[in-house]
């Protein structure tokens, strides 16, 4: 009898144990899942009272040693100590919540507000995977915040009797920042400054900030621009360390100094810039070797002569990586000494440039070319306007030699494109100021003749720089690779081209070209068969999109868009680090120096290629600020437009006549509800059935324009939608009030 009770017992405890060990395995295989106790009695073998009540007991163990906790309606879960964690960088919304970037998921793992653990944009994170839904989608919960992020936020200081709170501008800060107003005696009330967060306290309503800067008074335009610059974390002056060693920089030209050059000064040699231009970073000398072949050379600042590597100003270049251009300032990657005075290329001066000269034939054939060190004297200082006129009149100064490089540049521009470069023509919206920077006007850039004739040559320099300095040839004329700084341009992924080709069936074109030059030859003629009609900026917007982005790196790849094999930059490095990089690398191999290092030279590219990309962003951010202050005097007011782009929850409509962008939220259009039909990209109303995708004409009327947030919102206004009696109203206002140069545009159909 003893002998048959200690069988049961061992039954039992071994029937506990595999009962156990089937409930943990369905919970690892399933750790974020959420189980009854039903559901676990079932899967471990016993789903009948007996089952039940030892699922019970041991679930109540689990609990005791913290693997499981009960959750919602009787149903149990892993603990987060036995969930997996990922480590990933955190991006918030305007509601509070974030989204988890990690390596671990492909896609982003949504943290819903109450669950982030204060955690911020670009905060670095541990996350927990706590629910999957019917898409495979992630939704988890903050477990600890790694390493704050070091981000600026910018806003409008509201200044009380004992604190002060920041309201910041951007949308990703969807709380107010506290300062201590012990500690910052000297803010004012309205004033806009930037600020760091130092801490947030898990139970605390806002996080404490540190002041980084004053800027001034919100409103002012200085105050503006040095905000946009701030959010971005870009510089607005110059450190006195990296000034005091501009200053203390040389600027004689020894005669010592021109022996060890090429000199160019008797050849005739000008520059070509905009009206506006303060440094002349780019001259061209041409002359006749005989007839039908021309020696043009395309000379550079030498701006590494002047600049060392490791020193104070080079370190700060580094840091920059290029000039930045807001609506109303330049930002230079380099002291003005250097830009506006060593390095700029002014008429009637010597120079010393760094030079590309090559041997043209009529037919835009290198037959011969020569790189080096040279001295310079410019002849003549040409506005684009100015050689603009030659080419169209044929007179003027030094009309034989603008001409013959118009004649050369327009032969080497055909070539590209017959060899299947992109031809993207758009044209580029410009402000015009008054006195206190104020947006009165809207111009447009247009690309000329001139502007071609610049491009060409700078195009063709930047070539032929990138292809001797790739390779070199061994004494058995074997080419032996290099390193070398290039800028690429991948071809287009065919999932971006997919949705171009399903996206332009709607206007009833055809997009055959599957891959390689071909896709780059009919995009070209799709994009001249729209010019000029209502689809027209629609179908180039897509094509744009469907390309993909420009970089620098030392693994050449090629330039897909300007179909060159091999392509750097080399004509710029008054504004752009990475060609300083390759003015150093072109002067190391013409003095015969060994491949240069790889892996420090793919470094500094990825750093150019980000500050490239942040200095874009906040120019764009300075031509929307003036787009919301222009718009400002125009509120009530209706204008015609073009739909530019859809998001869930509105419309992007482009203004016809300005070019300027605001959203119309679809919750605000009268008359129907309208939802975003992402996979036919259009919105749709559900009770009409009405559809709007990119291209339509539509017009608006403006309803609010959001200085501090920089934005812009329309009311769209849809025939059978909006009242009558509004649209009548209005009906006598519109474009008459914006003043808009049409000048130099070409003409429209």
């Amino acid at each position: 009898m003893k002998q048959t009770k200690k069988n049961r017992s061992d039954r039992r405890k071994s029937g506990k144990s595999d009962r156990m060990g089937l409930i943990l395995t369905l919970f690892r295989e399933f750790p974020n899942n959420k189980f009854s106790l039903k559901q676990l009695a079932s899967a471990s073998g016993g789903a009948d009272k007996q089952g039940r009540r030892e699922t019970l007991a041991i679930l109540d163990q689990l609990y005791e040693d913290g693997v499981v906790e009960e959750c919602s309606r009787e149903k149990y879960r892993l603990t987060h100590n036995h969930l997996p964690h990922l480590e990933g960088t955190a991006m918030m919304t305007s509601q509070g919540s974030i989204y988890v970037r990690t390596e671990g998921e492909e896609n982003d793992i949504f943290v819903h507000q109450r669950n982030t653990m204060n955690a911020l944009d670009g905060d670095r994170v541990e996350v927990i995977i706590v629910h999957r839904n019917h898409k495979g989608e992630a939704e988890g919960e903050v477990s600890r915040i790694v390493e704050r992020s070091h981000k600026v936020y910018v806003g409008i200081a509201e200044v009380g009797a004992h604190q002060i709170f920041v309201r910041p501008d951007s949308r990703r800060m969807p709380v107010d920042i506290y300062l201590s107003k012990r500690e910052n005696p000297d803010i004012h009330d309205g004033e806009k400054v930037a600020v760091r967060i130092a801490d947030w306290p898990v139970g605390s309503k806002s996080p404490q900030g540190e002041l980084v800067d004053v800027l001034g008074m919100a409103g002012e335009n200085d105050a503006e621009m040095h905000a946009i610059l701030a959010e971005y974390e870009l510089p607005y002056h110059f450190e006195k360390e990296v000034l005091d060693a501009a200053e203390a920089l040389n600027g004689e030209i020894t005669q010592k100094e021109i022996d060890s050059r090429r000199d160019f000064r008797n050849v005739t040699t000008f520059t070509i810039d905009p009206a506006d231009a303060k440094d002349f970073d780019d001259a061209l000398s041409v002359r006749k070797i005989k007839d039908g072949v021309w020696e043009v050379g395309v000379h550079i600042a030498d701006v590494t002569h002047y600049v060392r590597p490791h020193t104070p100003i080079d370190d700060e270049a580094v840091e920059r990586g290029t000039s930045v251009y807001l609506v109303d300032r330049t930002v230079p990657m380099l002291p003005e000494r250097l830009s506006n005075e060593l390095c700029s290329l002014r008429p009637h001066e010597a120079s010393l440039c760094f030079s590309a000269v090559m041997t043209l034939n009529e037919e835009g054939e290198v037959l011969d070319e020569w790189f080096g060190r040279t001295v310079i004297y410019s002849d003549r200082r040409f506005t684009y306007a100015e050689a603009q006129e030659v080419i169209e009149t044929g007179k003027g100064d030094y009309a034989e030699e603008v001409l013959t490089l118009h004649r050369l540049a327009q032969t080497l521009r055909a070539n590209r494109f017959k060899n299947g470069a992109l031809q993207f023509d758009r044209e580029e919206m410009k402000f015009k100021l008054d006195e206190a920077a104020r947006p009165v006007g809207v111009y447009f850039k247009v690309q000329k003749e001139s502007n071609q004739l610049i491009e060409e040559f700078m195009l063709l320099a930047n070539r032929r720089v990138a292809m001797f300095c790739g390779h070199r040839l061994s004494d058995k004329g074997r080419r032996i690779p290099r390193t070398m700084v290039y800028r690429v341009h991948d071809k287009p992924g065919d999932e971006k081209l997919d949705r171009f080709r399903q996206f332009i069936v709607r206007f009833g074109y055809m997009f055959k070209a599957q891959k390689g030059r071909a896709v780059a030859k009919e995009m070209n003629k799709l994009l001249k068969s729209v010019k000029g009609l209502p689809e027209e900026n629609a179908v180039s917007t897509m094509a744009i999109r469907s390309m993909a982005k420009a970089f620098y790196t030392t693994d050449n790849i090629g330039h897909y868009g300007l179909a060159f094999d091999d392509y750097t930059h080399f004509t710029s490095p008054i504004r752009r680090y990475p060609d300083m990089m390759v003015h150093r690398l072109l002067a190391r191999y013409l003095d015969g120096g060994s491949s240069a290092d790889k892996e420090t030279l793919e470094s500094l590219c990825e750093h150019s290629s980000e500050r490239e990309v942040i200095a874009a962003e906040a120019e764009r951010a300075s031509i929307k600020y003036k787009m919301v202050e222009f718009m400002k005097e125009h509120i009530g007011e209706e204008f015609e437009g073009h739909i530019s782009g859809m998001t869930e929850w509105g419309i992007y409509v482009e203004l016809e006549e300005t070019h300027i962008e605001g959203m119309a939220f679809l919750r605000d259009i009268a008359g129907d509800y309208f939802a975003f039909d992402q996979e036919n990209y259009e919105v749709v109303g559900r009770s009409t059935g009405r559809r709007m995708t990119l291209g339509d004409k539509v017009r608006i009327r403006v309803l609010r324009a959001d200085l501090q947030h920089r934005q812009l919102d329309f009311e769209l206004l849809l025939p059978d939608l909006a009242p009558q009696k509004e649209r009548t109203s209005s009906s006598r206002r519109g474009m008459s009030k914006i003043k808009v140069s049409r000048s130099s545009r070409s003409k429209r159909k």
